[in-house]
């Protein structure tokens, strides 16, 4: 069984509480979920915008068996304090220290979505923090190059928020609009509670931070085995272009789960759990 924790992350000054995590009482930290050996491997899982740690608990069942499976509340997310500023480089230095305060060598990350986004950062600037990564559903840019694409896209996730909706009234139709039909119901529901206990602010920020994020260029340098995992009725991630993704990441494989959408973890967790097994199976054959 997952046990809540928190690291103590150097950040600013601020306590936020949720249940069934413990409560942020020191400068700063970050809360998270362990279970497994400390002793294990470490796995380290990543949620994206509107998650939550708790969001992995079907992953962190299954891999704990065999490894040390953690995964976070990003800043701002759960038992997880924000940043001052939000950035897609200040998040993933915080990823850095998360992983430097709990003594992690070389773990191996999982990304979903936003968290993806930050693993790609610190593998740009310190290519050996991994022994492998997971790319699930995410992006190695923000959308397309033309402004007009981006302005709308903000428009259409914060406008809501703009006018004076609440993220605890916008999430289910949100959730609905990720998931494909045969999305796991108990999946389905998590995520829409995550999102709805996601502090408006701390939406709001996640947002913006993607306008500057690109990292297309740094991909041919991840120089650790690599999974790209697609939904194959992602819309906020397509399939189409995570195999691109796939194919500028020397030795990445590439799978898409079918019917999957955005949250395929949660969608579909069992063939989300056997596409991780299978590819950690074959990394440890080939050590």
């Amino acid at each position: 069984m997952a046990v809540p924790h928190v690291a103590s992350v150097p950040q600013a000054a601020h306590q936020q509480t949720q249940q069934e995590y413990e409560q942020v009482v020191s400068s700063g930290g970050i809360g998270y979920l362990e279970a497994g050996a400390a002793s294990a491997v470490p796995i380290v899982f990543l949620h994206g915008i509107g998650g939550a740690a708790r969001m992995f608990r079907a992953q962190l069942d299954h891999f704990g068996a065999d490894y040390r499976a953690i995964a976070w509340d990003m800043p701002g997310y759960g038992g997880s304090v924000p940043l001052p500023l939000v950035t897609i480089d200040a998040l993933a230095a915080a990823l850095g220290g998360f992983i430097d305060e709990l003594g992690l060598d070389r773990p191996v990350l999982v990304g979903h979505s936003l968290g993806g986004m930050l693993l790609q950062r610190l593998l740009a600037k310190a290519p050996h923090r991994a022994r492998a990564v997971v790319l699930a559903q995410t992006s190695a840019a923000f959308g397309s190059r033309d402004p007009a694409w981006q302005n709308e896209f903000l428009s259409a996730r914060l406008g809501p928020l703009d006018a004076g909706h609440s993220m605890a009234a916008l999430a289910g139709a949100m959730v609905a609009d990720m998931v494909g039909p045969g999305a796991d119901p108990a999946g389905v529901a998590l995520a829409r509670d995550c999102l709805a206990h996601t502090p408006d602010s701390t939406y709001r920020d996640s947002v913006l931070a993607l306008r500057a994020f690109d990292c297309r260029d740094a991909l041919a340098q991840i120089a650790v085995p690599a999974l790209v995992l697609a939904g194959t009725l992602d819309t906020s991630a397509p399939a189409s272009g995570m195999e691109r993704m796939a194919a500028r990441i020397p030795g990445a494989q590439y799978i898409a789960l079918e019917g999957a959408g955005h949250l395929a973890h949660l969608e579909q967790p069992q063939p989300f759990n056997a596409a991780l097994e299978r590819f950690l199976r074959n990394i440890r054959s080939e050590a």
